[in-house]
């Protein structure tokens, strides 16, 4: 798979996401873990959003992120297993 220019970008989590992480039961080093292990991405139903498909303890996950052109970063937006 092609990934995109903003692939290699930084990360940045917002607050929604941190809170997440603890409501979900995963971390940052999850979360990075997860976006290195990626199996595919596709635009989310809100504009400029994308869908990362990956995996965590086995089972599908989704990471919802937002370029930042302007910044060079990639926004985390949140993320959440798969059912």
């Amino acid at each position: 798979m092609e990934w995109p220019q903003w692939w290699s970008w930084e990360l940045e989590l917002t607050p929604h996401v941190l809170k997440r992480m603890v409501d979900r039961q995963f971390n940052e080093v999850d979360l990075r873990l997860m976006m290195e292990r990626a199996e595919g991405y596709h635009e989310d139903y809100q504009q400029g959003r994308f869908v990362v498909e990956t995996r965590h303890e086995g089972r599908a996950w989704a990471v919802i992120v937002e370029p930042s052109p302007e910044d060079r970063v990639l926004i985390v937006v949140t993320s959440f297993r798969v059912e």
